[in-house]
């Protein structure tokens, strides 16, 4: 049995940033350091940071006075962030960059006085972060007949941004609908979906051209691994969202010849070797890494830890 590895896979420069904020503050600073919502939507990463001693709550209530507070890579609303200071919690920001991009943008937006439809999926913690960072008008869309839905005058000022981990098939079309029933749409097309979710992409679209069988390597509340399951399903390749190597069942891959693996943008490495160890007790196999996008992108750390 074949088995080949997409590239590019696995962890993007947003979530090593964020993961490296967590592990540095808990070198310089001590444990417990508490982080608000999980750091990066891996059940793996987040059980080794709460061993080394990160503690991972949903509200700022659950955070004891002066204790050190990271806020996730998906971001969090304004509201959040005055409550932090309201209280006076140190904080260090682990927002993706990209995110953060986007939540200007968004403002940007918003200060030129027009309405702002964010494309993306409702009760996400990135799009929660999104919606509480634009002041003024906002719409949350997820399809077409969304936008159909909307109340507004189609000659509505509109400007649109996107949750950094969508499809961009989907949000093409979304941003389409959007340009056919307004007359004044301003949007920065589908450059919102994050490089990694790009490439990641992408490298599914390639892999689906020389498998039977695709595995994605992801968390179940993981944006992104999921659009990577779908978009082989939309290729026309059995695909299956797994966990780790315990959540694969023997009868998808039984009379696969050539198996294709990849893992989201927050699943470490080590869970797709330990996939690649079970299929190797089911089958001899063979593993090879299909050629494609190299990412070199780093982003830099709070100035705070940057000499920890």
């Amino acid at each position: 049995m074949k088995v080949i590895l997409a590239t590019p896979r696995g962890f993007c420069a947003g979530v090593v940033r964020a993961i490296e904020i967590v592990e540095l503050a808990l070198k310089k600073y001590g444990a417990p350091v508490y982080v608000r919502h999980e750091i990066v939507h891996n059940r793996h990463v987040v059980q080794s940071l709460e061993a080394k001693g990160a503690r991972f709550v949903e509200s700022l209530d659950e955070i004891p006075d002066n204790a050190l507070t990271i806020f996730s890579a998906h971001g969090v609303s304004q509201s959040v962030e005055d409550a932090a200071r309201d209280r006076g919690l140190p904080v260090l920001d682990a927002t993706c960059p990209l995110v953060a991009k986007v939540h200007n943008e968004g403002r940007r937006y918003g200060a030129q006085g027009r309405a702002v439809v964010l494309i993306g999926h409702a009760g996400h913690p990135e799009v929660e972060g999104t919606l509480g960072r634009i002041s003024g008008e906002v719409h949350l869309v997820q399809t077409i007949e969304d936008v159909a839905a909307l109340a507004l005058p189609p000659d509505t000022p509109l400007a649109y941004v996107t949750q950094t981990t969508l499809s961009l098939d989907d949000t093409r079309t979304v941003i389409a609908a959007l340009q056919q029933r307004f007359s004044n749409v301003v949007g920065p097309d589908t450059r919102d979906i994050c490089y990694a979710t790009q490439n990641r992409q992408m490298a599914v679209r390639e892999l689906a051209k020389e498998v039977d069988v695709i595995l994605v390597v992801g968390s179940n509340n993981s944006s992104n691994s999921n659009r990577l399951r779908e978009i082989g399903e939309e290729c026309g390749v059995p695909s299956y969202l797994i966990a780790d190597e315990t959540k694969i069942k023997s009868e998808w891959v039984r009379h696969a010849r050539c198996i294709g693996l990849t893992a989201g943008a927050s699943a470490p490495e080590v869970l797709v070797d330990r996939v690649i160890n079970r299929l190797a007790e089911w089958h001899e196999i063979d593993v090879s890494t299909l050629v494609g996008k190299e990412e070199h992108i780093q982003f830099r750390l709070p100035a705070e830890l940057v000499d920890s």
